[in-house]
């Protein structure tokens, strides 16, 4: 099996190796990532500026890694289409230093990788550490390898994006695993206005989490709960719902 692993976090990010050594049991890896922390820059591709790509080492690693001047997204791309000489079988993205819950999937590159990766018909897994602090690697590559190990066996896993999220807390503290759906996050306060020494106003990113109402099945509930968060997710964007409902108006020119 051939496996391409990427994060948004950067080629430097200490999750992507770890992803790397949760499942080299499985096949062969090659890392492509960004060259610099990518995060919050969702599916975007580099259309306008070339692409560079440099082959790095790090001591004591064993994997081809590369790093490119891109997102996440190029970083799949230009691995599927440019750099790797065998399509792989599995791209997995991560693993996260953060969370990737809810409708912050839109703005992920963690699960923009993951995405790219099913638009070419290759399914993939996003990991992410859903905390910002007191990160716990090897019990993440525990989890990675147990839900890898599921999915290469199930042809009907394999066709699908799986977002997981994983809370950071001790191993004695995770209750499970639990399959959920996406929640919904939205943010109040989300610029900070400050004024430069010139006297030219600018804004800040900032923005605070308004907590949704817990929904047992989501996966924001279930990480706050210590389970670890497997969501099954796709590229559809369709309304299907309101697709049906549409098609009722017969609209004419």
């Amino acid at each position: 099996m051939n496996i391409l692993i990427t994060n948004d976090d950067g080629i430097y990010s200490e999750g992507i190796i770890k992803l790397a050594e949760a499942v080299e049991e499985f096949g062969e890896i090659v890392i492509i990532g960004p060259n610099r922390e990518r995060s919050a820059t969702g599916h975007a591709i580099t259309m306008h500026n070339p692409l560079r790509i440099e082959e790095i080492t790090f001591l004591g690693t064993k994997y081809k890694i590369f790093a490119i001047n891109g997102t996440p997204a190029d970083c799949v791309k230009l691995g599927v289409e440019g750099v790797l000489s065998q399509r792989p079988d599995l791209v997995l993205s991560g693993i996260n230093k953060g969370p990737n819950l809810g409708t912050d999937v839109i703005y992920s590159g963690t699960v923009s990788a993951a995405i790219e990766a099913s638009i070419y018909g290759i399914p993939s897994i996003a990991f992410s550490l859903a905390g910002f602090k007191n990160y716990d690697f090897e019990l993440a590559k525990d989890i990675v390898k147990k839900i890898v190990d599921i999915v290469i066996k199930d042809d009907i896993l394999k066709k699908s994006i799986f977002n997981v999220n994983i809370p950071v807390c001790s191993r004695e503290e995770i209750k499970g695993f639990k399959i959920t759906k996406l929640g919904f996050r939205r943010y109040k306060d989300n610029f900070v206005k400050r004024m430069d020494p010139r006297g030219r106003v600018y804004y800040w990113l900032s923005g605070e989490v308004v907590e949704e109402v817990c929904d047992d099945n989501s996966d924001i509930c279930a990480v706050r709960n210590k389970f670890v968060s497997i969501t099954p997710i796709h590229f559809d964007l369709t309304d299907h719902v309101l697709f049906e409902k549409l098609k009722e108006y017969k609209l004419t020119i």
